[in-house]
C-alpha cells in the first residue's frame, strides 16, 4: 500500500509542461484484424497508472458490435482471436478526447471503403487531441488522414514496403522503436508499442512513474527510440544485400 501511495504523489506531482491539465480521456481505435497486443501491451501499463491518476478509457469502432482479431483477408486453418467490446463508435464518440491510440494488424490492409470512417475520425480528432499515438502499422492510418504529412514517423519494419505505400509524403524512419514528432507518437511493430507508451507516460507523468509501472508488471523496457533490431532483420535500411537469415525462415505474415 505504501509504494503504490508514493506512486500516486509521483505521478501527481510531476506532469510535463505543455500538460497543465494532464490528459485524462483516452480513446482506442479498433476495427477487425487489428493486432491483440497493439491493444492489450500499452492498455496494461495505462490500468496500472489509472490506479493512482484519473483516467478515462474509451474503445471506438464502427459499430458497437465486438471487435474480432481474426484475419478476414487471408486464409489461416484456425478460429482464433479474442474480441473487444466498444463502448462508442466513430459516428458517435466520446467528447473530449485528450489522447487517441491507434493499433496496426492485418485489418489496416481492408479495402480503403471499410476503413474509411477510421480514417476521417482520426483526422477530425486530430486538431483536439493532447496526442495521437500509433502502434504497428496504426500509422497507415495516420498517414491515411493525412496527420502526418511532413512529420517523422516510424512502423512496422516487416511491413515497411505497404507502410511507406500509405504516406508518401511522410519522413518514414527506417530504425527505431519509437519516434515523436509534436504531439504524434509512432511506434514500430507490435511489442514496440509497449515501450512507447512507457515512454510516453515518462513523457507526461515522469520518467519514476514509468519505472515504478515498469517494475510493477515486471517489464524489462528499451528505453532508447534508436534501438531496432528489426530494421536489420528485415532490411529497412538498405545496407544489407538482403533480409537476415532468420527473416527468411518467418512465415509471410505482414502485420
Amino acid at each position: 500500500m505504501k509504494q503504490f501511495v508514493t506512486f500516486a504523489l509521483t505521478a501527481a506531482a510531476f506532469v510535463h509542461a505543455q500538460d497543465a491539465v494532464p490528459p485524462v480521456n483516452i480513446g482506442y481505435v479498433v476495427f477487425p484484424s487489428f493486432q491483440a497486443l497493439d491493444v492489450f501491451g500499452p492498455l496494461d501499463p495505462l490500468n496500472m497508472l489509472s490506479m493512482t491518476v484519473p483516467l478515462n478509457l474509451s474503445i471506438i469502432a464502427g459499430s458497437l458490435d465486438p471487435v474480432n482479431t481474426r484475419p478476414v483477408s487471408m486464409a489461416t486453418p484456425s478460429f482464433f482471436g479474442e474480441s473487444i467490446v466498444p463502448s462508442h463508435t466513430f459516428a458517435d464518440p466520446p467528447k473530449n478526447l485528450d489522447v487517441l491510440i491507434v493499433p496496426g494488424g492485418l485489418g489496416t490492409r481492408a479495402p480503403i471503403e471499410q476503413l474509411q470512417p477510421a480514417i476521417d475520425f482520426i483526422k477530425t480528432q486530430y486538431p483536439d487531441l493532447k496526442y495521437l499515438i500509433s502502434v504497428c502499422t496504426g500509422a497507415t492510418l495516420l498517414a491515411r488522414a493525412g496527420v502526418l504529412d511532413g512529420r517523422r514517423a516510424t512502423s512496422n519494419k516487416a511491413a515497411w514496403a505497404f507502410v511507406k505505400s500509405t504516406g508518401p509524403n511522410v519522413e518514414w524512419v527506417p530504425q527505431a522503436r519509437w519516434v515523436v514528432d509534436g504531439n504524434i507518437w509512432t511506434t514500430s511493430g507490435v511489442a514496440a508499442g509497449i515501450d512507447g507508451i512507457f515512454a510516453w507516460i515518462g513523457h507526461v507523468w515522469g520518467e519514476d512513474t514509468s519505472l515504478r509501472i515498469a517494475n510493477l508488471i515486471e517489464y524489462e523496457r528499451h528505453t532508447d527510440p534508436s534501438w531496432d533490431p528489426f530494421a536489420i532483420v528485415w532490411n529497412t535500411t538498405g545496407t544489407a544485400s538482403a533480409p537476415a537469415a532468420s527473416a527468411k525462415l518467418l512465415p509471410v505474415i505482414e502485420i
